[in-house]
């Protein structure tokens, strides 16, 4: 099975989404926690 790769739309909205939760105090790993990303990936 073919890994999926990710069109650079999803991937700037999902830099956007831990960005935005960042700038709101949230901490780096739960941002990432909650966008669905693991932090090393980030």
């Amino acid at each position: 099975m073919a890994k999926r790769r990710y069109t650079a739309e999803e991937i700037v909205t999902v830099l956007r989404q831990v960005e935005v939760a960042l700038a709101n105090g949230k901490p780096a790993p739960q941002a990432c926690r909650e966008a669905g990303i693991a932090e090393q990936t980030y």
